[in-house]
């Protein structure tokens, strides 16, 4: 049986190059490639093709850290563990369904999220996800974006640890 010490010791996200605790690979990826991608056309665009190679692996190395420094501000394992223990507080809780049902809705939150967007920007984004990734799921998108919303705020703040806070 395992210890409380060693499930936690598994949640940790480490880097897999450092091994440093926080790592999001997504955040760093969606970084580089976005931070690439506009320096790559700054770039290309004064110095023509040669430049627009160099701009663009100069910029994926600067959006890669910008990335990875957004997406460790939230931490997933403590995200996910926190809607877990308090998912059945939540107006849009339905006692036929199980966390299970709902986690896969809180994590896509988790993983997408941005500081720098709104939830009403990125929800057709998510829309279109959820809809293709999650056809057997017990949550239409309906139901679904209120659990991201309700993700997506507490991550911005709007929610505070005991709830009363949270602006719907």
């Amino acid at each position: 049986m395992k210890t409380k010490r060693e499930t936690r010791e598994e949640l940790r996200n480490e880097d897999p190059i450092s091994g440093a605790v926080g790592a999001h690979p997504v955040g760093t990826g969606v970084g580089a490639a976005l931070g690439g991608a506009a320096a790559g056309a700054v770039v290309g665009a004064v110095t023509g093709p040669i430049g627009t190679a160099i701009g663009a692996t100069v910029g994926a190395i600067a959006g890669g850290y910008s990335g990875k420094a957004v997406a460790e501000s939230i931490d997933p394992t403590v995200e996910l563990a926190y809607w877990k223990k308090n998912y059945s507080t939540r107006e849009y809780y339905d006692s036929e369904l199980e966390y299970a049902d709902y986690e896969p809705a809180y994590r896509m939150a988790v993983e997408r999220y941005s500081q720098n967007s709104r939830f009403e920007d990125c929800a057709p984004d998510l829309r279109k996800r959820w809809e293709s990734q999650n056809r057997n799921g017990k949550l239409s998108w309906d139901r679904a974006k209120l659990v991201m919303r309700d993700a997506w705020q507490r991550m911005t703040g709007q929610c505070g640890m005991d709830d009363k806070s949270c602006k719907k």
